[in-house]
């Protein structure tokens, strides 16, 4: 035999409803998003490709400022590598595409790479 329904249309039973009070709020979780892994853009010294290219790229595509970007030129000129910037893979790779992209139009063979950062 149904418990007949209230008046109203409401179809839960006066017991359903009396535990629903009791139980009180449940306690929502969230998910902690994980941060994605980062990469150095890594600029490499060649013979060729003239130190104005090179402070341009770090100014337009890794917004360095002038000094900042002649510092980072020296580095490479001097120690053969140096770290362009720290982004997430896709944003690394992507920038890395388009100073390659930029190098070949203006026939410089400056190369980038990609390394995983330490932590």
């Amino acid at each position: 035999m149904s418990t007949p329904k209230k008046p109203g249309g409401n179809d839960r039973r006066d017991d359903d409803l009396g535990r629903e009070r009791r139980e009180g709020v449940g306690t929502l979780t969230r998910k902690q998003t994980k941060r994605p892994p980062l990469y150095k853009v890594l600029l490499h010294n060649d013979d060729y490709t003239t130190r104005d290219f090179v402070v341009l790229v770090l100014v337009r595509y890794f917004h360095k400022n002038q000094t900042e970007a002649t510092h980072i030129m020296l580095h490479v000129h001097h120690n053969g590598m140096g770290v362009a910037g720290i982004y997430p893979y896709d944003i690394a790779s992507t920038k890395k595409h388009q100073v390659e992209q930029l190098a070949r139009q203006y026939e410089m063979p400056l190369k980038l790479s990609l390394e995983p950062e330490d932590g």
